[in-house]
């Protein structure tokens, strides 16, 4: 079939899956509502993701067939949208189907009217209920208009009346505040699974970091046990690719056994940055070996050819969710033979029965190996043969917010596991300022080396500005403190809402119907949350309490409702952690990052015990352009750590056992 529709220009490997469909596809933009008004049609609102398994089921179940494109181009502009291209869409029009339909996901339907407005909104349609919906529609549309226009300006006042119950200023949380948002999270901790409340279960990364930074503040013994039970637990179950490392989106059950198959580059640059704090304050082995095993993975499998990192890999290959992971006893067999064979099938939990479907199993590991030269060498074995399956299709499409927080997590995996890996957050963050800051804009993302045109929103602001903070302290770069600190001034004065929190988009956005502001974490910490969070680490490794304030201000909401929704707010409350320890800065003169033979002993102690929120800055005494080093001379010609808590700074010291005694280990 020949190209008939729009998209063969777009940058979206989403919409690039879609243009060879006889539906006539529009990308979002004025073209497409131009058409809508010039025909006088209501536009259908198709949005999902390439990794999206129900994505694809609906594409293959109606958008490539002939008849059920004939009803949609006869009465409809049709519009697809990149969730992860066009967010601020997606936000909007992801809220007015929660409050049309009481739940949202994707992929997801709206009908608006010509100049946007959502009169209807659904999910996943099935083929038969969707052409009906379409000439049901198509009919009111020509014999009720001013119900169905009604309708739809009804919805955008209800959405918009929405935005005074999400208060913006106030005091961000005090000790007190945070304490009793840790003591909230153990209503609905499951403790028997690990995670919080029931299936399908999605990894709690922005809660745990919380969680562990709570417990360095305060030694609360139960913080930590529900972030560790948790860690645990996901790293052992299906949902971890026990294989080659790297973590499936969510559990559909409690137990974490069966994932959705798609891996996403959010979660695991998430995960690693916690499965790297969970070693660092217990030294667990199976917390360094997942952390390793998912930096190898994000670096080997999501790395694109110019430095940055893919969105994702998809849930299904060719058209089957999970058919390149799952395994029978049978195929164990086929690869491993009769001795290693059974090893394996008790090893990573594979029943007759099966745990997935079909009889298949997704691969656990719920006890250590006690041989583990044999487990290695049954693991590879397996891989090698996984690899001549047919593999899942990639999302090269290179976001920026995901790409900042892989470089926060690799540059702290490059000090603390493997320097290799300060060298691909290093090749990232070139990538995307070099690539994605156009003109003093950030872009939202870029397939290939060719940056899209979509602006970048408050996360890819504040994830990105935080990721170049890291690797300001790891490398000791002061370019990456620099261009962090214009990151967050352009933030500061174009997604203000001037009681200090922030919009979603920029002032100088396109128009949707409404402006969305969402403070509240999702798979990914929200844009309020992230430039928090980020501006509490620039304020600390600057001095400048212009940010620090502005980070204080930021955290109000988390003040106001912290320890009511802390499910929803472990972003904010784990910036919050870092205010009231803090500001901790360590600044080591005489030592440069912790190499790869393991010198620089001061700097590798601070880096093993940073306390929450602690900023770390190694280099010459009196660095150019590095606040933190500034005026701290070396004592007796030896290197020296300078800590300061809360302004008030210790003496200088030059032995690590003082270091650590500084740093409250």
């Amino acid at each position: 079939m020949g190209q008939v529709n729009r998209l063969g220009s777009a940058t979206s490997p989403y919409l690039l899956q879609h243009k060879d469909n006889p539906v006539e596809w529009f990308e979002w933009g004025e073209e497409a509502f131009e058409q809508a008004r010039s025909r006088d049609v209501p536009i259908l609102l198709s949005v999902g993701y390439a990794a999206c398994h129900w994505c694809h089921v609906m594409a293959h179940d109606s958008f490539e067939r002939e008849d059920v494109a004939h009803v949609m181009n006869q009465h409809f502009v049709n519009v697809k949208v990149d969730r992860e291209e066009r967010p601020d869409v997606d936000a909007v029009y992801m809220q007015a189907t929660t409050a049309l339909t009481g739940q949202g996901g994707w992929p997801m339907t709206c009908l608006l009217t010509p100049d946007g407005k959502p009169f209807f909104a659904g999910t996943f349609f099935p083929r038969a209920q969707f052409v009906e919906l379409l000439n049901n529609v198509a009919g009111l549309w020509q014999t009720r208009r001013e119900e169905v226009i009604g309708a739809g300006q009804r919805v955008v006042d209800a959405l918009s009346a929405t935005d005074g119950h999400i208060p913006s200023g106030g005091s961000a949380p005090v000790a007190a505040e945070l304490d009793a948002a840790a003591a909230a999270l153990t209503k609905g901790f499951d403790a028997v699974n690990g995670g919080f409340g029931r299936a399908p279960k999605f990894p709690p990364s922005m809660v745990l970091e919380f969680l562990l930074r709570h417990y360095e503040r305060t030694g609360d013994a139960q913080s930590l046990a529900m972030a560790g039970k948790t860690f645990d637990a996901m790293a052992r179950g299906g949902m971890y690719d026990q294989l080659a490392g790297g973590f499936a989106r969510y559990s559909v059950d409690a137990q974490w056994v069966v994932p959705h198959f798609e891996k996403m580059l959010y979660d695991n640059a998430l995960l690693l940055r916690g499965y790297l704090h969970w070693w660092r304050l217990t030294g667990s082995p199976l917390a360094e070996r997942i952390a390793r095993e998912t930096a190898e993975f994000i670096v080997r499998d999501l790395g694109t050819t110019q430095g940055g990192f893919a969105s994702a890999l998809d849930a299904d290959t060719d058209g089957v969710e999970g058919l390149t992971y799952v395994w029978t006893p049978a195929l164990l067999g086929d690869v491993l033979g009769p001795e290693d064979g059974p090893e394996a099938t008790d090893l990573f939990t594979v029943t007759l029965e099966g745990t997935f479907e079909e009889g298949t199993s997704t691969l656990q590991l719920l006890h250590d190996p006690k041989d583990v030269e044999r487990y290695e060498s049954i693991r590879a074995r397996l891989l090698e043969a996984r690899a001549r399956r047919p593999q899942p299709a990639r999302d090269d499409k290179v976001i920026t917010s995901w790409n900042g927080l892989a470089i926060a997590a690799l540059a702290e995996a490059g000090v603390l596991l493997d320097p290799a890996y300060l060298v691909a957050a290093t090749k990232a963050a070139e990538t995307i300022v070099g690539r994605h800051l156009v003109d003093g804009r950030l872009r939202r993302s870029s397939r290939d080396g060719v940056v899209g045109s979509a602006l970048a929103v408050a996360e890819d602001y504040g994830n990105l500005a935080d990721g170049l903070l890291m690797l300001h302290q790891a490398t000791g770069d002061r370019s990456w403190l620099t261009t962090a600190g214009e990151l967050l001034d352009f933030a500061l004065a174009h997604f203000g809402d001037g009681e200090g929190g922030f919009y979603d988009t920029a002032t100088d956005a396109e128009a949707l119907v409404r402006r969305p502001k969402d403070p509240s974490d999702n798979a990914s910490p929200a844009g309020a949350t992230s430039l928090a969070l980020a501006l509490v680490g620039y304020a600390a490794l600057t001095g400048s309490s212009d940010h620090r304030a502005a980070a204080e201000a930021a955290l109000g909401i988390v003040g106001t409702f912290g320890a009511r929704e802390p499910r929803f707010l472990g972003w904010g409350l784990a910036a919050a952690e870092g205010l009231v320890a803090g500001p901790v800065q360590v600044a080591i003169v005489g030592e440069s990052r912790v190499g790869e033979s393991g010198e620089a002993p001061l700097t590798a102690t601070a880096w093993r015990q940073r306390p929450p929120g602690a900023v770390i800055v190694s280099g010459a005494p009196d660095a150019f352009g590095i606040p933190l080093l500034a005026g701290r001379p070396l004592v007796a010609g030896a290197p020296t750590a300078y800590v300061c808590h809360g302004f008030v700074c210790s003496l200088p010291v030059s032995e690590v056992g003082a270091l650590q005694e500084q740093l409250g280990r």
